[in-house]
């Protein structure tokens, strides 16, 4: 195993750090010099396995090739090290180690050594798992000879597949390349039927029934789950009986970011699909940053401001919260600092290291900028604070005293060579722009020196050495493929016995989900049971309200007087009373008002509705709207409330109004009391009332003295008729 390190140093030395002189024994640092540029264009993939993959005997388009494998681990973060293997794999190998170690990239100098045309590598980009990448580091449809690119970031290149494996590992660690893609970022999820609904028989509709409500049900999980992770997407259902037979979700997201995995279980499947793109597309790791200018503000609020080499502002930012790290991080979204400018003299060293960290030029103004002049200055910005309008500042103040020479070398400038790159080289070297025009040259020749054919260091073999060469290369191939099937046996093996456990577990789960169903059908019985109470009681409750605000309004009318009531709807029958007299006589007596219960009809069922509704206790006064029909049982029933009094519209029978009379229960004639209804309420004045109580007295003494008198002539009689 050989053993490479690369170590960072904390915010201003995010730079790598070189040994001067001779490297110790058994260590190699990744990169060369020149990744000093290359941190500062791109942030690098750590705390990832990222794989490089070269060709290395046979043909992708015929049988059994062989790769050259590298692999970059960088997972061990405390000490920022990089750990490498190197081996030699067939095509199945290397697709049984992705799908074990799931690299955050797979790196090639060229896409097509892994796939034999277009279809095929779509078929193998779909295959790939979801937080794999496929890289190609030299480029999109056009694509650079991989010793160019090595030689631009650095990167140690040999023309030995193994080499040329670990280049294209080490670019891609550096984030240099292109993902090739052939899906978009949508993601269909579909939930349909587990089984077949069949071809009938005594339990067909419940069976069906059965798988769309577990369809229904799984698609709802799905959709909670969506919603929860704050997803966006658009649903597609087909109702059938009992439920859904699908369910189709087309999300916005890749299927690594939905927290919903592709299962089949019972009566349901849940299938997750990319989108496909109508081709192969290119999409670089990382999206080219614009040389800017870079003002800063240090403090207990840290604010910054970014302005591009136009003049333009591009954005500005403050915290009190992050840390120099964390404004490094957002500087390097925004942009590559050519410039780090203050708004004081001299540079404060906090704003120095920031400089540092970028390898950028330096700008202080002679004195510090009075606050008249950033007013002034960034006037026409908007900003929220002080510290950001004097970060803002000392990037626009820097912008305008370089100004003349950005002009001066976009003049000299060819047409074909970055501009921003030739006035980044100038700040920072401080040389002219002839010289860095010429060094810019001279390193383009030896890329193009460095990217011949062949190799001048390489000699000729002989025939029997390349016979050699290639016998050995075949032993190798015939080896690995001996371990490749003992592995294969005993992969197969571990198969059949995870196969097995799955059962056992499937089985066992399966028993458990049929408990809890069990269980949520008893539970949703429940539900049910307790909803339609809930509802009875709803319906009684409000029964009971309306039946309290009725009795409310009695109460009022008890506690009123007749001045107080509207006479409108005076009953009144074979009586003069009309509403104008009737309101003057009630004002002139100021009498009290008794509520008056109204039965309909002497029966038992009116009586239990006025019960219900009204309540009838001992004392009330009782209203008979039909007085007629009423027998002993009846009678004797309103007796037992012990009414004050019973008005009645109508002729009570012989045998009711005998046992109210037994019951001295005071029985007086409607006509005799005027009873007013307001709405469904009745109220009587009191003294009427009373009055007819009084008359009734009268009548019932002449009643018992009558039936005392004849109960003295019938003992007469029948004593006289014994004497005969």
């Amino acid at each position: 195993m050989f053993v490479s390190y690369y170590v960072f140093q904390p915010i201003r030395e995010q730079v790598p750090l070189w040994c001067g002189g001779e490297i110790p024994s058994g260590v190699e640092y990744i990169f060369g010099a020149s990744l000093l540029a290359a941190v500062n264009d791109r942030t690098s993939a750590l705390d990832s396995v990222v794989f490089g993959v070269d060709i290395q005997s046979g043909d992708v388009r015929g049988d059994s090739p062989s790769y050259a494998l590298v692999v970059l681990d960088t997972r061990d973060t405390e000490s920022d090290e990089v750990r490498i293997e190197r081996d030699v794999v067939s095509f199945r190998k290397l697709r049984r180690l992705i799908e074990s170690e799931v690299p955050a990239m797979v790196a090639t100098d060229n896409m097509y050594e892994l796939a034999t045309d277009k279809d095929d590598l779509v078929r193998f980009l779909q295959w790939l798992p979801h937080e794999t990448k496929l890289v190609q580091v030299t480029g999109a449809e056009r694509p650079e000879p991989l010793s160019r690119v090595a030689s631009r970031h650095g990167v140690p290149y040999g023309k030995k597949p193994m080499k040329e494996a670990e280049a294209a590992a080490r670019l891609a660690l550096a984030n240099v390349g292109h993902e090739v893609t052939a899906f978009e970022n949508t993601t269909t999820v579909k939930v349909s039927r587990g089984r077949s609904t069949g071809k009938g028989g005594w339990s067909q509709d419940r069976y069906t029934r059965r798988i769309h409500g577990s369809v229904k049900r799984e698609s709802r999980e799905v959709e909670s789950a969506l919603d929860e992770a704050n997803l966006d997407y658009e649903r597609d259902v087909t109702e059938k009986y009992g439920g859904y037979s699908k369910a189709v979700y087309t999300v916005e997201a890749r299927p690594q970011d939905i927290p919903v995995s592709t299962h089949r279980s019972g009566d349901t499947r849940v299938e997750i699909e990319r989108e496909r793109r109508d081709g192969i597309e290119f999409e670089p790791l990382v999206k080219r940053r614009d040389r800017v200018i870079v003002g800063i503000d240090p403090g207990t609020t840290t604010a910054v401001a970014v302005v591009g080499l136009d003049g333009r502002v591009l954005d500005i930012h403050s915290t009190r919260t992050a840390d120099t790290a964390t404004v490094i991080e957002w500087l390097i979204e925004r942009g590559r600092p050519a410039l780090v400018a203050a708004d004081v003299h001299p540079m404060p060293e906090t704003v120095e290291k920031f400089r540092r960290s970028f390898d950028a030029a330096g700008w202080a103004p002679p004195k510090d900028i009075p606050v008249d002049e950033k007013l002034h200055r960034t006037r026409e910005v908007n900003y929220e604070n002080d510290h950001e309008r004097d970060a803002l500042a000392a990037a626009l103040f820097a912008f305008d005293d370089h100004e003349d020479q950005f002009e001066r070398i976009s003049r000299k400038v060819p047409a074909e060579i970055d501009r921003e790159e030739v006035i980044a080289r100038v700040l920072g070297s401080e040389e002219s722009v002839e010289a860095v025009l010429r060094e810019m040259d001279d390193d383009g020749d030896e890329e193009t020196d460095e990217s011949g054919d062949e190799s001048p260091t390489e000699p000729d073999r002989s025939p029997e050495e390349r016979e050699i060469r290639s016998l050995r290369s075949r032993v190798e191939r015939l080896e690995s493929h001996v371990e490749d099937l003992k592995s294969t046996i005993e992969e197969k093996d571990e198969t059949i016995e995870e196969y097995k456990q799955e059962l056992s577990d499937a089985r066992r789960e399966e028993r458990r989900k049929a408990r809890e169903r069990r269980e949520v059908s008893r539970l949703e019985r429940d539900n049910d049971r307790l909803e339609r109470k809930v509802e009875s009681l709803e319906a009684e409750n409000e029964e009971l309200a309306d039946k309290l605000d009725r009795l409310k309004s009695l109460w009022k009318l008890d506690h009123s007087n007749f001045a107080d009531v509207n006479t409108d709807g005076i009953l009144t029958s074979d009586s003069e009373w009309e509403v104008a007299g009737g309101e003057s006589e009630a004002n002139e007596s100021g009498g009290n008002l008794v509520p008056v219960k109204i039965v309909e009809q002497f029966t038992n069922g009116a009586l239990d509705q006025t019960v219900e509704e009204y309540g009838i206790a001992a004392g009330d006064v009782v209203y008979l709207r039909d007085a007629s029909g009423a027998g002993r049982t009846t009678a004797e029933r309103l007796a037992e409330f012990d009414p004050k009094v019973v008005l009645r519209s109508g002729n009570l029978s012989e045998v009711a109004d005998e046992v109210l009379f037994e019951a001295e229960i005071p029985v007086a004639p409607a006509d005799d009391v005027t009873i007013q209804e307001i709405d469904e309420l009745a109220v009587a004045e009191e003294s009427a009332v009373e009055s007819a109580i009084a008359d009734w007295e009268s009548r019932a003494e002449e009643r018992q003295k009558e039936q005392q008198k004849e109960m003295v002539d019938q003992i007469i009689s029948e004593h006289r008729a014994e004497r005969r």
